[in-house]
Parts: structure tokens; sequence; C-alpha cells
């Protein structure tokens, strides 16, 4: 008996494509205010809890792609579409992205989530790419909604309910999913064996790089609060010069100035290391006998800022080497001028002491019977 039922009809891709955009322009607009509402509110929340991140970028789906998405194949009968109703299933018409320096950070972007959205969805990418078998690397993704309390609040009382979605990654995952587009192979089934392994590797090496890119940062903020205790105790000779030491140091030899800058420690550190200094205790050393506030009177007529007195007191303890070894050493106008202040100091009767934190080893000649 044969089958005399009619043919199914085609599903017209095309057409519910037309439709989806159609009907999304309708609602661009409202959209892209909700990706600006819940980017200021990230934004925000980052910035009062200082949490460093290197962006927050967020945006409203483009209208094209919107349409490409709405006509994506089901995954189990790729002649029906993925979205029926495209408008209520898309869950990224609006998203905002945050990308991080370091992976802790991620961790503390999912506590500020935590407070300001309610959490609907919360996915872990590197877990889903391992089960799909699909190279790539790892970002969290979140959908989330206004909390109540905000959403009760009248500027944001029209974007209740709606869902955005968060990306949440750091720098060098963001790259990787930048350039993801552009790889070929997608799975571990259709690669080639000697690609694979390259593609595997370079993975590992990005993670690897997180990883040690956030040792260097839990490194270097041991070495400042180590720094911090040892300054306090006077303990200089276990501190190497680094910006944050100096500031610390300086803070407690010249006073606190709100005005320096970290690039002028950082300057003066480069300074420093120029000049032969290698620890605190040696920059203590140095300056210990002259008065910092007598000096600049002396040199300027009044009382100057934390680093030109400080640069004073090494040119009064250093001398002529001071101005040798300067950066500006090489400008005609350095010289003279330092020059002219040495005159000034040693009229005061404050002479210098030709301090050299790293004086030139002379090896002595071996002995000999008459010596």
């Amino acid at each position: 008996m044969s089958d005399t039922s009619p043919p199914e009809e085609k599903f017209d891709f095309a057409a519910h494509e037309q439709l989806a955009v159609n009907a999304y322009l309708k609602v661009h607009p409202y959209w892209t205010d909700v990706a600006a509402a819940t980017g200021r509110v990230i934004e925000q929340a980052i910035k009062s809890r200082r949490i460093q991140v290197h962006s927050v970028q967020f945006r409203s789906k483009d209208p094209a792609s919107f349409g490409r998405k709405a006509s994506k194949p089901s995954d189990a009968d790729p002649h029906q579409p993925k979205y029926r109703n495209p408008l209520r299933e898309i869950t990224d018409l609006s998203a905002t992205r945050v990308i991080t320096f370091f992976p802790r950070t991620v961790e503390a972007i999912d506590a500020v989530l935590q407070e300001e959205f309610n959490i609907l969805d919360r996915s872990d990418k590197a877990e889903d790419l391992l089960e799909e078998e699909r190279f790539g690397y790892q970002s969290v993704h979140y959908l989330v909604r206004l909390s109540n309390a905000r959403a009760g609040l009248a500027e944001y009382q029209r974007f209740a309910g709606a869902i955005t979605e968060v990306q949440v990654r750091t720098i060098l995952q963001h790259a990787w999913a930048e350039i993801e587009h552009d790889i070929q192979y997608k799975s571990s089934a259709a690669i080639p064996r000697d690609i694979r392994r390259r593609f595997m590797a370079l993975a590992g090496m990005l993670e690897l790089a997180d990883r040690e890119f956030q040792s260097i940062q839990d490194q270097d903020a041991a070495l400042n609060t180590a720094a911090r205790t040892l300054v306090e105790q006077g303990k200089y000779s276990e501190v190497e010069v680094t910006p944050t030491a100096l500031k610390l140091y300086l803070d407690q030899r010249l006073g606190a100035d709100g005005r320096m800058s970290e690039f002028s420690y950082d300057w003066t550190v480069r300074l420093l290391k120029r000049l032969g200094f290698r620890t605190l205790d040696q920059v203590n050393e140095c300056i210990a006998k002259y008065d910092d506030n007598r000096i600049s009177r002396l040199l300027s007529g009044s009382r100057q800022g934390q680093l030109t007195r400080f640069e004073y007191l090494l040119l009064a303890s250093i001398g002529e080497k001071f101005i040798e070894r300067h950066t500006f050493a090489g400008q005609p106008w350095y010289g003279p001028r330092q020059r002219e202040n040495l005159k000034k100091l040693l009229a005061a009767g404050i002479l210098p002491t030709n301090y050299d934190p790293n004086p030139v080893q002379i090896t002595p000649a071996p002995l000999t019977k008459e010596g």
C-alpha cells in the first residue's frame, strides 16, 4: 500500500528571518537602552568597589546578526528553526562584557553581579567546550535581570524583567575569543591530529599565561605588604627600591605629599637605580644627616614638593657624581644649574659626603715582600 499523505511543507527560513528582523527593529531602541543601563550599573558597581578591570563593553544585538541567529536550523531537526519565537527565545538582545586583567578578578565580578542583579543562569564556557569537544578558551556567561530593589527605582522601572547577557573573561580569554571566529576547525573529531596538537598547546599556553600573570600580581601585592611592614619597623636593608617602597619611606621620612603621582615615583626609582641604589637602607644612609626643609629653602626659597626635596638631598649628599650620573646629565642646561646649587650648599656649610651606593671596586695589588 503506497503512502498517500501529502509531502511535508518545506520551512521558509528566509521568510522567518525577515519576520524576525522586522519585529526586532521595532524594539531595538529599547534593548539599546537596556544595554546602556546594565552597563552603567556594572561600571558604577566595579568603580565603587575599586576593582581594576580592562574595560566594560555593552551593546544591543545588531539587527542583521539577530536575523542570522533567528534563522538557524534546529540541532534536533535541521528542517525546522532553532528559535520558533526569536524575540522571546534569543537571550542576548542586550549584552555586557567585562574584560579583566587577572583570573581572580573574574571571581570579584561574580560577587558584584550576585549583589547587583538577579542571576537567572550562570555557565562556565570552559566546561561546555570540553563536553562539546570544541576548541576555545573559557569565559563565564550569565543571564541576569535588574535586582528588585533597583527595578523599583523610577529610572529603571521600564527595564524591570528585561534579561541581559553578561560575559566575564580575562584579556587573554578575550583575545582567543576574538580570533576564534577565524579558526576553521571547531570539533576535535574533525581536526587533523598535528593541527589539533598545536591548538591544544596554544590553549594551554594561554591558560598558563593567565595563571602566571595572576601569580605575579599576588607576589607583587605580597612584596608591597611586606615593604610596608618593614618600612614601619625601620628595617630598610631588607626592602628593595621600588615605587611603592620609596613612597612609603619618603612619606615617613619627608612627610606625605598627595600631589605626587605614580609616574613620579616610578621615574625617581629609575633615577635611583641609575645612581646605583638597590635598597632603602642605602637611600636612608645617603640622606640621613641632611635637613630637607633647610636645603629646599636655601635652593628654592621655599619648601618644595616631596620628590623635589628628595632630589635636593641626593645632590647634597652625593655631590658631583649625582650630576654626572643623572638622567639629564647629557642636557646642556642641567649640569650648570646643579653645580650652582652645589656652590650654594657649600657656601652655607652643607658639605657632601660623596656617598656612592655603587662605587667602583678596585682590586688591591698583591702584597710583596717589600710591602
